[in-house]
């Protein structure tokens, strides 16, 4: 049976507590009582004091992620979880969190399409074939490929960069710089919201980091055929500086190192896509030909 906590810091009307630090202290206290811990022995079972532990949970003391990474386990909860990861705040994401950990990315998928099947009651864009989507980093090809495709196809071709300038009134770099990344988000979903309203059939080549932003990568993936196409990172950087953009040797004395770890975080999620197109080491004409192909075998329609 639980014995009553000991070491409770004496509280004072006007004491002042960081909003963040008395979050964490609350959570902390919530996940010890879901187990039934006293703060005696979670204390014990952290391999800290238990004034410092006390000092945690009333938001008072600024524990290092190492003291944070034991308590976590001593809570037995996920590190993410005790700072707040939001699929923590219901049972019912608690428990669908629980069926989906440890799966392949095969069954992931299944049950990602599965819910957004569900949660759209069943309904399927029947469109989607028609609009094709490339997505990749910058100096993969898209806006070079986008066209010629589009032309193939005898359909428009939108730049939805230029869709998002659109919106703004400004361009992307201003957008960034005025009002920061959260509202370049939200012009880029409303920019493509508006597209696939607009066009059933279209070529669209889209910013480098939409895949960022899941709500908007859904959307995408939802009511678009997704093509990535790939390329090495120093085929990215060569075609970018051959733009006449020197910004990322400029930013960077690293630029190289950023780009490949830019490449790595987002390879995941750009796998998602339908088709995969390598453009490394290929002219324009063999890696038209191969994004043709395959892109016509996606929409089943015949070569010409």
């Amino acid at each position: 049976m639980d014995t009553p906590d000991t070491a409770e810091l004496p509280q004072t009307a006007d004491e002042a507590r960081n909003p963040l630090l008395t979050a964490l202290g609350e959570r902390v206290r919530n996940l010890r009582a879901q187990r039934g811990l006293t703060r005696k022995a979670a204390a014990q079972a952290a391999g800290v004091s238990e004034r410092h532990l006390a000092n945690l949970e009333y938001g008072t003391g600024n524990a290092s992620i190492l003291v944070l990474h034991q308590v976590a386990g001593a809570l037995h909860c996920p590190l993410a979880e005790l700072l707040g990861d939001f699929t923590t705040r219901s049972p019912e994401w608690l428990l669908i969190r629980e069926l989906l950990e440890h799966r392949s990315e095969a069954d992931l998928r299944r049950a990602r399409l599965a819910l957004h099947a569900l949660l759209n009651s069943g309904a399927s864009d029947t469109a989607r074939h028609g609009r094709i989507a490339l997505i990749g980093l910058r100096g993969a090809g898209k806006s070079t490929l986008g066209p010629l495709l589009a032309r193939d196809l005898d359909v428009p071709f939108i730049e939805l960069s230029r869709e998002i300038e659109a919106l703004a009134g400004c361009s992307v770099r201003e957008i960034h710089d005025l009002y920061g990344a959260t509202a370049y988000r939200r012009y880029e979903r409303r920019a493509l919201e508006e597209v696939v309203q607009i066009h059933a059939d279209v070529v669209i080549a889209t910013p480098g980091g939409i895949v960022s932003d899941p709500a908007t990568f859904n959307e995408l993936l939802a009511h678009c055929t997704t093509v990535w196409l790939r390329a090495a990172p120093e085929e990215h950087m060569g075609r970018v500086l051959a733009q006449g953009d020197m910004r990322p040797m400029a930013a960077s004395r690293e630029a190289m190192d950023d780009l490949r770890r830019i490449l790595e975080g987002r390879a995941a999620f750009y796998s998602k896509a339908d088709l995969t197109v390598d453009t490394s080491g290929r002219t324009l004409e063999e890696s038209l030909r191969q994004l043709r192909t395959g892109v016509r075998q996606l929409m089943d329609r015949p070569a010409t």
